[in-house]
């Protein structure tokens, strides 16, 4: 077995965790935005599953990648658009709709898929996004092979690290966003809709949460199949905790999880004789390690999860 721990073997294991956190930092990233406005969106899983659906059966039918990608886009918004208008326009409990939502999209993806396809028994190859190599930088000595050899969703994806972190840090618009998270009655008196702000959250959320699922199915698998989400949006929840709501905290949390996935999955090329269940407890085993040890004590947003009413003094 210690042949197989080859210089190669960790370049190719370190190529592939980059690869594989890039889904759960998208929607990480789409849940920070959303707590930072004081919604706590637990539906991460739902919107993935349709995003995933949606984005799978646009690519396919038009035989484009980027078309796939908006669709996931849209299609994570309608369906989180269910969860913000219950949450703020009808202050509903947030975390109930969560898991509504994850009952209700994963469900909904699979009837539209078994509509779609008469034989579901079959995977059906769809689209694939290529990798994208930047000149030079891919010459770069195993760093160059990890990091710039990849596909242009992924280069985004890790872009949007530092965009959010300006983004709520450093402009007037991010400082706004936070305060709703933190004192909604106060950034109200200072001339914020905090409704309005919770709403942009939610579109933010839905949007790159269904792009996280249409990665898995563009970039990732290039197919569909009932269950291909497999918990990386509770993952991803659990990343935001653990990355205590910083973006910069976000990333190093999903690269951890990228890595224990991608860990897992070449054990079982190392290892065939081990029953591959246990391998793939390794994530998940990784995230319940993670919130026992470092998600205690929580840092979040003062407002999070709790309704807004407006006329409340």
């Amino acid at each position: 077995m210690s042949s197989f721990f080859t210089a190669n073997f960790l370049v190719e294991l370190l190529l592939s965790a980059v690869r594989m956190a890039t889904p759960i930092l998208l929607v990480a990233l789409a849940e920070t935005y959303s707590e930072r406005a004081g919604m706590v969106n637990i539906g991460l899983d739902g919107i993935m599953s349709i995003g995933a659906l949606v984005g799978f059966l646009v690519g396919y039918r038009t035989g484009s990648p980027w078309a796939g990608i908006l669709a996931g886009a849209a299609a994570g918004i309608l369906v989180n658009m269910i969860y913000a208008f219950c949450t703020i326009t009808l202050c509903a409990e947030q975390t109930v709709y969560g898991m509504a939502i994850n009952i209700f999209a994963p469900a909904l993806a699979s009837f539209i898929y078994r509509l779609s396809f008469s034989d579901t028994s079959t995977l059906i190859q769809g689209v694939s996004m290529e990798a994208f190599s930047i000149p030079v930088l891919s010459q770069i000595p195993v760093l160059g092979n990890i990091l710039f050899n990849q596909s242009i969703l992924v280069y985004a994806a890790y872009l949007m690290v530092p965009v959010t972190s300006v983004f709520l840090n450093k402009t007037r618009a991010g400082l706004n966003f936070k305060a709703v998270g933190e004192f909604p009655k106060a950034a109200e008196t200072l001339g914020i809709h905090v409704v309005f702000q919770k709403y942009i959250a939610c579109i933010l959320c839905g949007a790159m949460a269904g792009i996280g699922g249409a990665y898995l199915t563009i970039c990732y698998t290039s197919t569909y199949s009932e269950g291909i989400v497999a918990g990386r949006g509770f993952i991803a929840l659990s990343a935001v905790i653990f990355g205590r709501w910083m973006p910069s905290g976000v990333l190093m949390a999903c690269l951890l999880f990228g890595f224990c996935d991608a860990l897992q999955i070449r054990l079982q090329l190392i290892s065939p004789s081990t029953p591959y269940q246990i391998l793939q407890m390794i994530p998940y085993l990784c995230t319940l390690f993670v919130l026992a040890f470092f998600g205690i004590k929580k840092s979040g947003p003062k407002a999070n999860g709790q309704p807004y009413y407006r006329e409340e003094r």
